[in-house]
């Protein structure tokens, strides 16, 4: 049996183009990939300033440190 493996910047893409797609609405979309509403405005705004670029993983490292 195959696995079907998929990135996670090609499953933000996805999501990223139903949710531009005319009718579509964002709740059902987040339930259908379970994912909070407001990470999937985050994901499509993102997408709409970065392309598929912009939905890659990021670092999680501050950028400054207070010691």
């Amino acid at each position: 049996m195959l696995w079907k493996v998929e990135s996670m910047s090609g499953l933000r893409c996805e999501r990223a183009e139903l949710a531009l797609s005319e009718g579509a609405n964002m709740s059902d979309l987040c339930r259908r990939f379970p994912v909070s509403r407001k990470t999937g405005y985050k994901w499509l705004g993102r997408y709409a300033t970065g392309g598929t670029c912009g939905l890659s993983d990021r670092s999680r490292k501050p950028n400054a440190s207070l010691s």
